[in-house]
């Protein structure tokens, strides 16, 4: 019953702070990824999953402890080489592009990413005809929205209103 109570507390403050009108945006200095699968067969979506697991997992390594999105910006573009090298490993034609790109529109558990051109780290596997993922690094929305945790729209959505406020 107190794990009840607690719970509509949460869920309570969630719709007091943040309202159901208001939504969350992301600010215009984020950093986005995407990569675009070369097709939509099994192995071209596994192959996507992997190669994005494994840049996005050196990518946090690198910018762990950056403060801001200069920072963050010089030390994706200081390891550009090291981005190419992953995604040389498996074997495919690719493009990358870091800088100013386009992204289509994402809700995602109440929060709005609008479409439009981004800062962003795209990587487009051989044609680009598949699904692709995207997620913002900086701030990093990533690590939340790729967790295995079970997590509800209304702490997800306090989660990226607190992250988005300490930047």
């Amino acid at each position: 019953m107190k794990k009840i109570i607690i719970v509509l507390f949460l869920i309570s403050l969630g719709f007091i702070f943040l309202g159901e009108d208001e939504e969350i945006l992301i600010p215009g200095e984020a950093i986005r990824f995407r990569v675009i699968a070369n097709s939509n067969t099994l192995e071209d979506q596994t192959e996507k999953l992997a190669i994005k697991e494994q840049v996005e997992e050196e990518i946090y390594k690198l910018i762990n402890g950056a403060g801001n999105v200069k920072d963050v910006r010089n030390i994706i573009e200081n390891n550009m080489d090291t981005i190419h090298d992953i995604v040389n490993s498996y074997g495919v034609s690719y493009q990358i592009s870091y800088g100013n790109n386009y992204f289509p529109s994402k809700t995602y558990k109440g929060v709005l990413y609008p479409a439009g051109n981004y800062e962003s780290l795209v990587i487009t596997l051989g044609k680009g005809a598949g699904n692709n993922f995207w997620c913002v690094l900086f701030p990093p929305l990533c690590l939340l929205e790729n967790s295995n945790a079970d997590v509800s729209d209304i702490d997800y959505q306090l989660y990226v209103k607190k992250l988005l406020d300490e930047f």
